[in-house]
C-alpha cells in the first residue's frame, strides 16, 4: 500500500504507562486534531520498557500490561495503537531512519504532536530541534505539548506509583481518572480461605512487572456475565497461617460461580488495612467478618 493509500495520522509518541489524566490531556488534543483535520488519531509506543532491554532490570514495575494499556489508549478516542518491540536493533535506529522508516513509511504521520523534551534515535541524540529539520524535508508538523503539561505527566506518574506502593489506592484513582486495576487468571489455591467460610479466588498476574499495591485488605469490583460484583482482596503472605510467598485472593460477596480459569479485572476501590499476623485462626476470622462488614458498608455508601 502507498503512503498515498493509507489514511494520513496524526500521532503521539510515549511510553502512556497508567493512561493517567495528564496523559489524557494529551490524548484529548490528539483526537481535537484529527478530527478538525480528518486524519486518523494514533499512539505509537514502546515495549518492553527500554530499560528491561538494556539493562536487563527485571525490577522496573509499571502501571499497566501492555494489553491492558491498549485498550485503555483505546478507550480515550485513539483509533489505532502502534505497539513497536524495543530491541537492541531498534535502539541502534539512527534518528533518520526512526522518522522516515516508522513515522513516515509505516504510518503516513502528517502531524506529530510531542513533548520539548522528546529525544529518540539511537543514544536518544536527536531532539525536538532535529525533528523540525525532520518536518521540514518530510512534509509533516509538529505541536509541541507544553513544559507544564510535560511536568503533570511526569509527576501523576511518579505519584501513582508512590501511592500504590503505599496502598493509597484511592490517591492513586484521582490521579488516574479511573479505578486502578489488574487482570488475572483465577487459579487453585490451597483451600485455606474456605476454611474459614471465606473462600477466596486466588489471582495469578503472568506480567511479572505489573505493579501490585501494597500487602493489605481491600475493597474491590469486579464484573461477571456483565454483572458488577463486589468484594475484598488480601495481598499478602497470609502470615497467621503460615503462607509462603505473596498471593492475590478475592472474596467476592453473594457470589457463588465456579470461576477456575477465568480471567478477571479487579478494581480496586478502597484500602481497608494492613496485612496484620493474629494469634490464632479464630482472631483472623473475627477480623475478616470486620473487614467484611466495613467492606460492605462503603459499598453501600457507594451505590446510595
Amino acid at each position: 500500500m502507498s503512503l498515498t493509500e493509507k489514511s494520513a495520522k496524526v500521532t503521539t509518541i510515549g511510553t502512556f504507562d497508567g493512561v493517567h489524566i495528564g496523559h489524557q490531556k494529551i490524548l484529548n488534543r490528539v483526537v481535537k486534531l484529527a478530527k478538525k483535520r480528518g486524519f486518523e488519531p494514533v499512539v505509537l509506543t514502546l515495549f518492553p520498557h527500554p530499560r528491561m532491554v538494556l539493562q536487563k532490570d527485571d525490577s522496573i514495575k509499571l502501571l499497566n500490561t501492555i494489553d491492558e494499556r491498549v485498550t485503555i489508549l483505546k478507550s480515550y478516542g485513539i483509533s489505532e495503537v502502534v505497539v513497536k518491540e524495543f530491541t537492541k536493533e531498534f535502539a541502534n535506529l539512527s534518528a533518520r531512519d526512526y522518522v522516515q522508516k516508522i513515522l513516515i513509511n509505516e504510518l503516513n504521520t502528517k502531524q506529530i504532536v510531542i513533548g520539548y523534551d522528546h529525544h529518540f534515535g539511537k543514544n536518544r541524540s536527536a531532539n525536538i530541534n532535529d525533528l523540525r529539520l525532520f518536518a521540514e524535508e518530510f512534509k509533516f508538523t509538529i505541536e509541541e505539548i507544553s513544559a507544564q503539561d510535560i511536568k503533570d505527566v511526569t509527576v501523576s506518574s511518579t505519584k501513582i506509583r508512590n501511592a500504590l506502593n503505599n496502598g493509597q489506592v484511592a490517591l492513586a484513582n484521582s490521579y488516574l481518572g479511573y479505578n486502578y486495576f489488574i487482570t488475572g487468571k483465577v487459579v487453585k489455591g490451597k483451600g485455606l480461605g474456605r476454611k474459614l467460610d471465606f473462600p477466596t479466588a486466588n489471582i495469578y498476574i503472568k506480567e511479572i512487572y505489573k505493579l501490585i499495591p501494597a500487602d493489605g485488605v481491600y475493597v474491590v469490583k469486579s464484573s461477571f456475565h456483565n454483572r458488577v460484583v463486589y468484594g475484598m482482596m488480601n495481598i499478602g503472605s497470609n502470615p497467621t497461617v503460615s503462607g509462603k510467598g505473596r498471593s492475590i485472593e478475592v472474596n467476592f460477596f453473594n457470589f457463588n460461580e465456579t470461576i477456575y480459569g477465568d480471567i478477571f479485572k479487579v478494581e480496586f476501590l478502597k484500602r481497608l488495612r494492613s496485612e496484620q499476623k493474629f494469634e490464632n485462626i479464630n482472631a483472623l476470622k473475627a477480623q475478616l467478618k470486620k473487614d467484611r462488614s466495613d467492606a460492605q458498608d462503603y459499598i453501600k455508601q457507594l451505590n446510595e
